[in-house]
């Protein structure tokens, strides 16, 4: 007899690093470079040498506010900044620059698509600190030295980079929310501008919460929570929570005092390769820490100019425009998620249809070829190149049958070099469809005189007739070598066959 199931809850919140894009580190001048000679990006204060002073760097704060502002939370008028020691071999200074009782907002809120919906996801804090550098573990032993164990060697390079560390509240209730959170905050990054956002290089990475409330015999119990360090990619962030589910759930199954007041909170690892979590250590409280306010910096106060200056800079958000586009132009949600991925794009697809394209067809030709070309130029829809007024014609054109799709495609492709209207392009390609229907009809004829058999089911309404008369439109369209407009070969047809 199989085990009664137990009811459970996972309880989940996200702490997730955005590296701010700057040109700079946080406290000194040091450029940000990915992929730089390991500890040629450094500099006295990123290596804490001693009798250096850090500078705040104002770009990277401005960034903070508005995604911050972004994310619906309050921004604080005076803020400070702590030192948060613990040591590592990464950490030169032994301390973190990081905000503690004062971060710069709190209390916001991100709403996710949902259940057809939207869910608000409650943001704790969002606050800048400087990142520490890169261990680089299990390297082979020197040459001339085999049989000797490997070592670790430390890349200075990225300590100092500034990361802004966003604190959901426990609001998402599985692994796929928390993936949906995560892909949504890092378009809304890239959108702002405020970071690029790209896994490969670092420039997020998530540190999920995770435990479960458990409800048997009339109570509920509470699993420890396992923060999970350092997750890159949102496969892992997924498939790290749903093991993790479903480890605690074993877990209390064997033992019901497998509880958060019992074995408190714990800092986990995620083996990728073997598709599981590990526990490193007793998760740390604020107090092992030892903050306290960082004497070498002055704190931050912001007035109300400077804030709406950066309010303003912070335009319609991704969710909301996507559902704007929807409603008014009636776009799939297919065609808006293409369309809104890039700002610019989506930018350029709205002053398209200012300039009088069609929305439907142009966010058709978004999704089709345009896409396909920024996809094999390495950019995006804007980064072609296409004026709005050029989207815009050729999509009008298509809309009103003057060109049909396919040729649209190869007027889309000649676009790319050739700087001439889509209808001259159209012209001197020969890709107009006919609009002389006299013209068309000629076409018919000939296409009806040929294929007699095809004919007659058609006439006879013979069975598979329709089949027999897509064959003969399609014989019109070879002949009229792709000009005729389909939809007035049908209607042709029909009229001389089925009167």
């Amino acid at each position: 007899m199989a085990a009664e199931p137990v009811p459970y809850r996972p309880i989940i919140g996200l702490e997730i690093h955005v590296q701010l894009a700057t040109r700079t580190k946080l406290f000194c001048a040091c450029p940000v470079e990915f992929g730089a000679e390991p500890n040629s990006r450094v500099c006295p204060v990123c290596l804490g040498l001693p009798g250096v002073l850090p500078v705040l760097n104002r770009r990277a704060y401005e960034l903070a506010v508005m995604l911050a502002v972004a994310l619906n939370c309050q921004i604080r008028r005076f803020t400070k900044w702590d030192r948060k020691s613990y040591y590592y071999p990464d950490l030169p200074k032994n301390y973190q620059i990081s905000q503690y009782d004062l971060p710069l907002s709190h209390d916001g809120h991100f709403d996710i698509p949902a259940n057809g919906g939207l869910k608000p996801v409650g943001i704790i804090r969002a606050h800048l600190e400087e990142d520490a550098g890169k261990n680089i573990h299990d390297l082979p032993a020197p040459a001339g030295q085999s049989g000797q164990p490997g070592y670790t060697a430390v890349d200075l390079n990225r300590a100092g980079t500034p990361l802004l560390e966003v604190v959901t509240a426990p609001d998402l209730a599985s692994a796929e929310e928390a993936y949906v959170f995560a892909t949504e905050l890092q378009r809304l990054v890239t959108y702002l501008g405020v970071s690029e956002g790209v896994m490969q290089k670092g420039q997020m990475r998530f540190e999920p919460n995770v435990n479960l409330a458990i409800t048997w015999d009339g109570r509920e119990y509470r699993t420890p929570i396992s923060e999970i360090k350092n997750l890159n990619s949102f496969r892992s962030l997924r498939h790290a929570i749903d093991y993790e589910i479903q480890r605690q759930l074993a877990e209390w199954a064997k033992d019901h005092d497998y509880v958060l007041e019992k074995v408190g909170k714990v800092n986990c690892g995620w083996r990728d390769d073997a598709g599981r979590t590990e526990i490193q250590r007793v998760k740390e409280e604020a107090h092992d820490y030892r903050y306290f306010p960082e004497p070498d910096l002055v704190p931050v106060e912001l007035d109300d100019v400077w804030l709406a200056k950066l309010r303003g800079l912070v335009p319609e958000l991704p969710i909301q425009r996507r559902l704007r586009l929807q409603q008014t132009f009636g776009l799939p949600a297919a065609s808006t998620e293409t369309i809104i991925s890039d700002r610019a794009t989506a930018d350029l697809f709205e002053a398209a249809v200012a300039a009088g394209a069609e929305p439907t067809t142009l966010a058709k030709q978004c999704i089709s070829f345009w896409s396909m070309h920024a996809n094999a130029a390495g950019t995006t829809i804007a980064g072609l190149g296409i004026a709005a007024a050029r989207l815009a014609e050729l999509s009008r054109m298509t809309a009103d049958g003057r060109v049909n799709p396919t040729a649209a495609a190869a007027i889309a492709e000649k676009m790319l070099t050739n700087k001439a209207s889509p209808a001259d392009i159209a012209r001197a390609e020969g890709l107009e469809q006919l609009q002389d229907s006299a013209g068309i009809e000629a076409f018919v004829e000939e296409a009806i005189a040929a294929n007699p058999e095809a004919a007659a089911q058609i006439r006879d309404k013979a069975r598979k007739w329709e089949k027999a008369l897509g064959f003969l439109q399609g014989d019109v369209m070879r002949r009229s070598k792709g000009s005729a407009p389909p939809q007035m070969v049908r209607e042709l047809l029909l009229k001389k066959l089925q009167p």
